[in-house]
């Protein structure tokens, strides 16, 4: 965690976030030009806005119920059991890697659109990779043309969860997805830190829980947003140079002080083909030992396919991974279970109980 000397200033990190507003308003043909590259205090002050306020969860919660393809057992429910009883301010996940091209986008859809389904509020997933393309946008139903770059124009009306929904995107499940700007000139672009520590800020008021799809974990501000989640997560290919390079990570970001990451990182390793060699599964041990958890997802052409991604289509042993991932980011996020205790008055709630956000 950052010492004291090194948080953010949440006033700076306000005025920061309204002049980003004010700016994304100016009129098309402007003649806007790109801001330079943001500086540390420029990302730090923003970051701020990932610390205070946050969705409130309902009172008393009430468990969802738990979807016939994920079948029953104590795993399955503990882990719809905890995402009901999930504190408020809306828990940071973040996504990352080491190397590119491991199916970031793919794993963000894929694990959003299941906690979508376990937790009783609003799960949004934001393409934070800064640039001109991305993968969230392959996997929803595009039902218009906003970006983050709308989201970035919006500034703090993104406080308003109206003006918000306004500029999602739809996963099957209802999971809530702000996709990447494609499109670069003086009217718009993809974001840069500053800017999308603010959107991510704002969405945090609104939604029970944010994940964001960073880009490969080669810059110092990728180490510190992954450093600022709740969760951090890693994905690697199921080959021995992808967990290596995973291992070096790690390695990496211990040295430079982030323990909190090296510590508390939940390692995905995707396999690319239905056989894994055996030297991969002793490379893994290794990275079991360096990580919080490890979990390795089997392959899945349904995973390949550049289509909206319902984690309820995929493969009995995929859904079991991905409920593994789940669960191990679920059971870092703060919770307290006694909240699933309410007096008869108020409503108890059972554990296949159903509560729409």
């Amino acid at each position: 965690m950052a010492s004291a000397d090194e948080r953010p200033d949440p006033s700076a990190a306000l005025a920061l976030t309204k002049s980003i507003g004010s700016a994304g308003r100016e009129p098309v043909g402007a003649g806007r030009t790109t801001p330079p590259a943001p500086d540390l205090e420029q990302i730090k002050a923003v970051a701020s806005l990932l610390r205070v306020g946050g969705w409130q969860p309902p009172a008393p919660p009430v468990v969802r119920q738990v979807p016939r393809e994920f079948g029953a057992g104590s795993r399955v429910e503990g882990l719809w059991q905890r995402a009901a009883a999930l504190n408020g301010g809306c828990p940071l996940v973040c996504v990352s890697s080491a190397d590119g091209g491991v199916g970031r986008s793919t794993l963000t859809v894929a694990l959003g659109g299941l906690l979508a389904l376990a937790i009783p509020g609003p799960v949004v997933a934001v393409d934070a990779t800064l640039k001109p393309w991305g993968g969230l946008e392959h996997r929803v139903f595009r039902r218009g043309s906003a970006t983050v770059w709308d989201a970035v124009s919006a500034g703090t009306d993104l406080d308003d969860l109206e003006t918000a929904e306004r500029l999602m995107q739809d996963g099957p499940t209802g999971l809530r997805v702000l996709v990447g700007e494609s499109k670069v000139s003086d009217q718009r672009r993809p974001p840069n830190w500053p800017e999308l520590l603010g959107v991510a800020g704002h969405l945090r008021s609104r939604y029970a829980m944010a994940l964001l799809d960073l880009p490969t974990a080669d810059t110092t501000p990728t180490w510190r947003a992954l450093g600022w989640a709740t969760v951090p997560v890693l994905v690697a290919r199921a080959t021995v140079d992808g967990v290596r390079h995973t291992l070096r990570l790690l390695a990496h970001v211990r040295a430079a002080g982030l323990h909190s990451v090296g510590d508390g990182a939940v390692v995905v390793v995707v396999a690319t083909s239905p056989s894994t060699a055996r030297e991969v599964r002793a490379v893994e041990k290794l990275a079991r030992q360096s990580a919080a958890e490890l979990v390795r997802v089997p392959y899945d052409p349904v995973l390949a396919r550049p289509a909206p991604l319902d984690p309820r289509s995929l493969s009995k042993a995929t859904r079991s991974a991905i409920t593994e991932v789940a669960a191990a980011v679920v059971d870092r996020c703060p919770a307290d279970l006694s909240r699933l205790v309410a007096a008869p008055s108020a409503g108890q709630p059972t554990l296949h109980g159903e509560e729409s956000w």
